[in-house]
């Protein structure tokens, strides 16, 4: 069996900007003649002011010894914010036991894999987007997701999955009930980022509820034996039937360190 492509997962400000995104003006020569001008003397601004401003568009430096080994799939650069659309999914106390018997058994083939901080289904790509158009794009969102219906779905197909660049691996339960509506609501989001010229989703895409992850390409190690063997571990499980049966409520987007959430009706 092949591995899908995952939904991958920052900001550029102008050249004649300040640091503080003022525009800069060239000296305007008004000092006496035969005298130099005075210095200019810079003062550090107080963490009590700079703490008032949580929200600026510098987003963070680019170091992925802080990120587990994870590399960017696009350059940070000022004034750009990676945005990603998404079905979050809360992850239940039975869920996580189903979880703590999947892992340990993956890693006895690939003992880097580690489990995933936060769970959802992709929706979109990750995109960048310009700090101002953040908000004309969650609202056009929401318009499209207004009168979109809530669903159930089931994932409960054990798959391996890697981004478009194979330098990260998943394991991943694929959607195997509710396919037509996510397509639906993948529908409406391209819309969206045809809207704002953005790169639409895949073809053919596989939905699924990533588990765990690894850095770099991990295929050869997880596909056949292992892919069985925790296929049979998520059939065997307890209650697995209802406990991978999920209701969608909504939609959510990040954007930077912003999220908006989009309720379904």
């Amino acid at each position: 069996m092949s591995a899908a492509p995952l939904v991958g997962y920052s900001s550029s400000g102008s050249e004649d900007e300040s640091e503080d995104g003022r525009q800069t003006r060239p000296e305007d020569g008004s000092h006496r003649r035969g005298q130099s001008p005075l210095p200019r003397q810079r003062f550090p601004v107080p963490d009590s002011v700079l703490n008032m401003f949580p929200g600026t568009e510098e987003g963070p430096e680019d170091d992925s010894t802080k990120h587990g080994g994870r590399v960017r799939t696009f350059p940070h650069e000022r004034g750009n914010w990676a945005t990603h659309v998404y079905v979050p999914y809360e992850a239940k106390e039975e869920f996580l036991d189903l979880l703590d018997v999947l892992l340990p058994h993956a890693q006895t083939y690939v003992p880097r894999l580690v489990r995933m901080e936060a769970f959802h289904l992709s929706l979109s790509q990750s995109v960048v987007l310009r700090h101002h158009w953040i908000l004309p794009f969650v609202q056009a969102l929401k318009a499209r997701m207004a009168s979109f219906q809530r669903f159930f779905f089931t994932a409960n197909q054990v798959k391996i999955y890697t981004n478009q660049e194979k330098t990260r691996t998943f394991i991943g339960l694929e959607v195997t009930s509710g396919h037509a509506q996510f397509l639906d609501l993948v529908s409406e989001v391209d819309r969206v980022m045809e809207e704002f010229d953005l790169t639409t989703f895949y073809q053919d895409p596989s939905f699924h509820l990533s588990l765990a992850w690894c850095v770099g390409d991990a295929r050869l190690q997880l596909e056949g034996q292992c892919l069985r063997e925790l296929q049979a571990i998520v059939d065997g499980f307890e209650d697995a039937e209802v406990l991978l049966r999920v209701h969608i409520e909504q939609v959510r987007c990040k954007s930077g360190n912003k999220f908006f959430s989009m309720p379904l009706k």
